[in-house]
Parts: structure tokens; sequence; C-alpha cells
């Protein structure tokens, strides 16, 4: 019985969605701070929502080395941001400090993203999705600076927010937001790669 030819595009974009999202995966799972803080403010404010946030990082980092034996260097600069910034907000009862905290850390995603590639010619994205898709030098350098990009804008959205709105509707704009925007950025990023992938034949 003949088989149905294989749907080489659409398997094409499969591929290329799925190695796209991977940094939405790990965006997702440092999401999880995130969640609680949007929880613990909704029930209790913004001061017990930072001093959860604070704990839930240190939570994670503990389950991802009870894991893997080993934390990701982002994940401690994660912890040193909150607990800098999250720290300054108990502290002096502000809370200003904590709504800078998600500016500060995109751009320092952004900033180890451009780094990496200028200064030592390392493509941070590539190593994260390298074994997924094939693709041309530079399609992988313009993917890359197009991450530094979104984190760039998604920092300046979260300080256009945070002076512009109530606590309420940034605690709203961090969760949804920020997941929101990731997601649409991921989504987009996949079909752009799709026209690169490899054909795939029958066997």
């Amino acid at each position: 019985m003949a088989r149905a030819p294989l749907d080489t595009g659409a398997t094409n974009r499969d591929n290329a969605a799925i190695a796209a999202a991977r940094p939405f995966m790990k965006f997702v799972f440092d999401l999880f701070p995130v969640v609680l803080f949007f929880a613990a403010f909704k029930l209790q404010g913004i001061y017990v929502a930072t001093a959860v946030a604070i704990v839930a990082t240190f939570l994670q980092i503990g389950w991802v080395w009870f894991r893997h034996r080993k934390v990701d260097t982002m994940l401690w600069v994660s912890l040193a941001v909150i607990v800098v910034f999250g720290g300054a907000t108990l502290l002096l009862h502000d809370e200003t400090f904590i709504k800078w905290k998600p500016s500060v850390l995109y751009w320092l995603f952004g900033s180890v993203l451009l780094g990496a590639q200028m200064l030592f010619g390392k493509n941070l994205i590539r190593a994260l999705m390298g074994k997924e898709i094939k693709l041309p030098d530079d399609v992988w350098n313009k993917l890359n600076i197009s991450w530094v990009i979104f984190f760039v804008t998604m920092g300046i959205l979260n300080l256009l927010v945070a002076y512009n709105f109530d606590t309420d509707t940034w605690v709203n704009f961090k969760l949804f937001g920020g997941l929101g925007l990731t997601l649409t950025f991921v989504l987009l990023q996949g079909l752009a790669l799709a026209r690169f992938m490899e054909p795939e034949r029958n066997k």
C-alpha cells in the first residue's frame, strides 16, 4: 500500500517552531517565581509578593541543582538580581526597586547574548538551538541579534508600564504581557526559520 507523501513544508515548520521554542521554554521555567509573585501580590500585596519571589528563586535553583547537579549561570544572575532589587524593596519599603528588576534582567540577558557574539565570537542562541536545525551563519547571527533586540525592547516596555500605570497593571503585564509577547515573538521566529530548514526525504 502506497504511503502518502510526507508534507515536508509542515515538518520543516514544526522543527523550526520546536527549535525556536527552546529559549521560550527556558523563559517559561524562569517564570516560576513570577507566577508565585503574581499570586502573592493578588493575595497580600507587593511586599509579600517580593519576599515570595526571592524564596521562589532560591527554590528554583535548589530544584535545578537537585536534578542536574549544576546551575546555569544566568539563573545565578537572576537570583542575584532578585535578591538585590527585591531586598532593596523590602528594606526601604519602596516598590520602585522591584519594578526595575525585570528590565535589568532583560538587559543583562541581551548584553550576554551580544557580548558573547561580539567579544568572543560565540553565538549562544546557536549553542542552544543548533542541534535541532541547520542554518547559515548569517542567519544565526541575525537570530541572535533579534533576541538581543527583543530583550532590550521588553526592558523598555516594562519601565513604560511601571511608570505610567498603577502597580496592579504592572504586575499583570509582568506575567501576561511578558508571556504573551514572548510567545508571539517565538511563533513568528519559528515561521521565519521554517524556510531555511533542509527538506526531509522519504525513507
